[in-house]
C-alpha cells in the first residue's frame, strides 16, 4: 500500500467520510491513471469481511481503495461506468513493490457480490482474470448478525423472527426482477436477505460459472479466527504473493445481540439442512458449523 493510502486509511471514520468527496473528485479527473483490482472479497455479508480487509492491508504488496472498504459497483454502482469505479483505486505510479513483483495487488470488499445475482457475469466482464476471496459462516449465525447489523443502520424495524416470516415476501420476485432490468434496485433485496443470503452453494455456483473455480478461494469464518494467521497466509499463498509475518485478524463490527431462541435456531438450522450438504459436495470439505 501506498505511504499516502495507509495514511488516508489510518484516520477516524468522521475524518475520512469528512474527505470522501475530496478523494472521489481528485480519483474522477485521474481516474485514467488509476489501477483497477487484481482481486475482490465479495462476501458474505457479516462473515468477517472487515476484519478481512483490515488484515489484508497490512500486507505490503496489498493496497485498498481510498479511504473506504469496499466500492459496490458491481451491485449498487454499476450505472456509474468503469471510470468512476477506477477512481477509488490508487495510481498506478504509487503501486511498486517491494516483493520483486511488478506492483502492489489492489483490492475491494463489497460483500453483496456475492448475493447480486448480476453481480458474477459483471465482474467476470470487467475485470477478467480477477481472483475472488469468499468468507462463509454458519447461516443461522450470520442471519441473526445481519438482523442485528442492518437494525442498528435504520434499515430494519421488526424483530428477528418476524423478519424471518416477512422475508419470503419481502424478496417475492426481486431477483428475476433484478435480471431482467439491470437498473432495477431492491431495498429489501440488499438488506432483507437473512435466509435467502445463506443458501451459500448457489451464489458460489452462480460466480464460478462466470470466474472460474480456480479463481476462487472460500475462508470459513472458524478458520478466520482460530487465533492464528493460518488462513491469511492461505489468500496470500492463493494471490501468489510472498508470504510475510501477519497477525491474527480482529475482530470488527461485531455488534452485541440478544440470545436467539433454541426454537427458531432449530428451525433456521433445518432449512439450512439441504443447501450446506450441498455446499459441503462443492467445497470437498464440511463447513465447520455442520461438524
Amino acid at each position: 500500500m501506498s505511504r499516502a493510502t495507509s495514511a488516508l486509511n489510518r484516520l477516524a471514520v468522521p475524518a475520512r467520510r469528512a474527505l470522501l468527496p475530496i478523494a472521489d473528485g481528485l480519483g474522477g479527473v485521474t481516474s485514467q491513471a488509476r489501477a483497477l483490482p487484481d482481486f475482490l472479497i465479495c462476501g458474505a455479508q457479516r462473515s468477517g469481511t472487515t476484519s478481512l480487509f483490515k488484515a489484508l492491508c497490512s500486507h505490503p504488496a496489498i493496497s485498498g481503495p481510498t479511504l473506504r472498504k469496499g466500492v459496490h459497483y458491481f451491485d449498487t454502482g454499476y450505472h456509474r461506468g468503469l471510470s468512476w469505479y477506477r477512481s477509488h483505486f490508487p495510481l498506478r505510479g504509487g503501486l511498486r513493490s517491494r516483493w520483486g513483483r511488478p506492483r502492489t495487488l489492489v483490492f475491494e470488499s463489497s460483500p453483496y457480490y456475492l448475493f447480486h445475482p448480476l453481480a458474477p457475469e459483471r465482474i467476470a466482464r470487467e475485470l477478467p482474470g480477477v481472483k475472488v476471496v469468499v468468507l462463509l459462516r454458519d447461516p443461522v449465525e450470520r442471519a441473526y448478525s445481519a438482523h442485528a447489523h442492518e437494525t442498528a443502520r435504520g434499515f430494519e424495524t421488526e424483530s428477528f423472527a418476524r423478519a424471518i416470516e416477512l422475508e419470503p415476501e419481502r424478496l417475492a420476485g426481486v431477483e428475476e426482477r433484478l435480471i431482467e432490468d439491470p437498473g432495477h434496485y431492491s431495498h429489501s433485496h440488499q438488506h432483507h436477505g437473512y435466509v435467502a443470503r445463506g443458501h451459500y452453494v448457489d451464489q458460489l455456483l452462480r460466480m464460478e460459472a462466470r470466474v472460474g473455480r480456480d479463481r476462487m478461494h472460500v475462508v470459513d469464518y472458524a478458520d478466520l479466527f482460530d487465533g492464528t494467521s493460518r488462513a491469511l497466509e492461505e489468500i496470500v499463498r492463493f494471490l501468489d504473493l510472498p508470504t510475510t509475518p501477519m497477525a491474527a485478524p480482529g475482530r470488527h463490527n461485531a455488534r452485541k445481540r440478544s440470545v436467539m431462541p433454541d426454537s427458531l435456531r432449530a428451525e433456521l438450522t433445518a432449512r439450512f439442512t439441504e443447501s450446506d450438504a450441498r455446499l459441503a459436495d462443492w467445497w470437498g470439505r464440511t463447513p465447520s458449523w455442520s461438524m
